[in-house]
């Protein structure tokens, strides 16, 4: 059962939101999502949180500076996801015009795993680097970076994951979730924290001296990958993370960014000159990650650091393909997984632990995604992963701490996991093919000694309903214009609605002509919606622009429908 709830907007705020030149609309939205100053939705680069305040950092920018200044070869280990890939370029591209000699390397996951393990750490020996910079990982690498000291290798990690037990002996860590730091906003992603440390780098070779006879790099230029990997990595949409994103997307639109993120929103259909952050999260995002869950995702961070057009255009279109294929096995596993699960079953349990031999690893999380949206329970989804293990990727609801729930089922049983990592919301785990049935029985009970039965209640947080005054194209331009995501959701409406006509749109989608209790007639589509709606619905709809054979017109997308 879903539960609608509309999201609150002080009155107070509305009214100092709108005093301060916001339209009603935009001022009602923002305040509902706790916006009650000016400041809090600034978008000056100059109100970002000061470098220097990230614990660490001042240290981590003489290191560089250090090992620059003596032309030390560094190597940049990146990590095989969206947020590692843009981390990696904006590593690679700001320290060569530091004038650094660095290289990268990134981990085939299927081979390597996640992090500076002492696999990597043996291959990037081969390098013979002087310095290994980590970049959105690193921060659980406690053996890998013992072996990397061993063999005379510093290492300077960056990262943003939640730390372990043990700290491992870098010789400079900044991470905005380490234990100790006070840097005020610790939802950075891992590629915000390699700006910030880049930041620092120029601060601390400015003092030097070191720009007195040469201009100073110009940092503003990588901040389209920030943004990239900022929305990419869904992490929350705090002030300082929507500055980010806010002047990346500036400079996509300008035509002033990476020919790569050009090439992959050219691949993808979408103009650069109207980029949004649903663009890069939805559309740029996915044929990015397809090369790190399908191939190796040096193939992305090579499109990323592109240096001309027709270069960047050959990858996307490989990254595109790499996409397609996925979202074939993706449906291959969906369509599985639905057999197996059995929904009467589902709903009597907590949690739900799904393994096929046959499944792609590289795939499993964004099925145990898709399986948490339909089921509203927490999900891990297996893939076989050789020599009789199985790699699991979870996905969480809002009620339980996925990494801190494995954290406890390895205390009650040490033996089960084999090694395991993540957050709140996604994890990561391998374990023994033949404890699949141990665990996923363990798993429940831990589950449910932790949330209770309200926490299954789907609920979806509106923003009200909107005047058919108000559903125009300039309305929706105005929403797409703005910076949504994670922490900050896109404004979903609620209203009630008689429908006049309904057709099927390429066997898979309504398409739908509404009038609102207000009068008049809009548009609407409904995604992978195949069965015929009744004469009178409420339902939850995104207002979007849509353009046609150059007509542009407004339509509703419809989200969840009430009958």
């Amino acid at each position: 059962m879903t539960i609608i709830k509309q999201r609150p907007a002080p009155l107070d705020a509305i009214e100092t939101l709108q005093s301060a030149g916001f339209t009603p609309l935009i001022a009602r939205l923002f305040a509902a999502r706790g916006v009650d100053d000016v400041a809090k939705v600034a978008i000056n680069l100059s109100q970002l949180l000061p470098p220097n305040t990230l614990t660490n950092n001042q240290q981590m920018a003489k290191l560089l500076a250090d090992a620059i200044g003596a032309q030390k070869k560094l190597l940049v280990i990146g990590d095989y996801d969206a947020d590692g890939a843009t981390a990696t370029a904006v590593a690679v591209k700001g320290l060569r015009a530091f004038g650094a000699n660095v290289g990268f390397l990134v981990p085939n996951r299927f081979e390597y795993g996640y992090g500076l393990t002492p696999e990597i750490v043996a291959l990037a020996a081969t390098q013979e680097p002087d310095v290994i910079i980590t970049v959105d990982n690193g921060i659980a690498s406690v053996d890998g970076v013992a072996d990397a000291n061993a063999l005379g290798i510093q290492v300077l990690i960056t990262d943003h994951h939640l730390p372990g037990a043990e700290t491992p002996e870098a010789a400079c860590i900044i991470n905005p979730n380490q234990r100790g730091c006070g840097f005020a906003s610790k939802n950075l992603a891992g590629v915000g924290v390699m700006f910030y440390a880049l930041l620092a780098l120029r601060a601390e070779m400015r003092e030097r001296g070191l720009f007195a006879e040469a201009s100073e790099p110009n940092l503003t230029e990588l901040l389209d990958l920030v943004a990239l990997g900022t929305v990419a990595d869904l992490v929350k949409l705090d002030e300082n993370n929507r500055i980010l994103v806010e002047q990346g997307l500036r400079r996509i639109r300008a035509g002033v960014c990476s020919a790569g993120i050009t090439a992959l929103l050219n691949v993808a259909g979408r103009e650069p000159a109207k980029a949004s952050a649903q663009d890069l999260g939805f559309y740029v995002g996915p044929r990015l990650n397809a090369a790190g869950r399908l191939d190796d995702m040096t193939l992305g961070i090579q499109c990323l650091l592109a240096k001309s057009e027709v270069e960047a255009a050959q990858i996307a279109q490989e990254l595109h393909h790499l996409n397609l294929q996925r979202r074939s096995i993706e449906t291959d596993m969906q369509d599985s997984a639905n057999v197996e699960l059995n929904d009467a079953e589902v709903a009597q349990q907590f949690s739900i632990c799904i393994y096929q031999p046959e499944w792609h690893q590289g795939v499993i999380g964004i099925l145990a995604s898709r399986i948490k949206e339909r089921h509203h329970r927490p999900v891990i989804a297996f893939a076989d992963a050789g020599d009789g293990l199985v790699k699991g990727s979870g996905r969480s609801i809002a009620g339980l701490h996925l990494r801190d729930a494995l954290d406890l089922l390895s205390k009650h049983q040490p033996q089960l996991i084999l090694k395991f990592g993540g957050h709140a919301m996604a994890a990561g785990l391998t374990i023994k093919a033949d404890d699949f049935e141990l665990f996923k029985h363990s798993f429940e009970a831990v589950v449910k000694a932790l949330i209770s039965e309200a926490d299954l209640e789907s609920v979806l947080e509106v923003d009200g309903g909107l005047s058919m005054a108000e559903m125009n194209f300039q309305t929706a331009q105005l929403l797409e214009t703005q910076v949504w995501g994670q922490g900050f959701a896109p404004p979903l409406f609620y209203d009630a609605f008689e429908v006049l006509s309904q057709r099927l749109l390429g066997e898979k989608h309504l398409k739908l002509l509404l009038k609102p209790l207000s009068g008049g007639s809009v548009e609407a589509i409904y995604f992978n919606q195949t069965d015929f709606l009744s004469e009178r619905i409420q339902a939850a709809y995104q207002l979007q622009t849509n353009s046609y054979n150059g007509a542009q017109k407004v339509q509703l997308n419809l989200r969840y429908v009430a009958q």
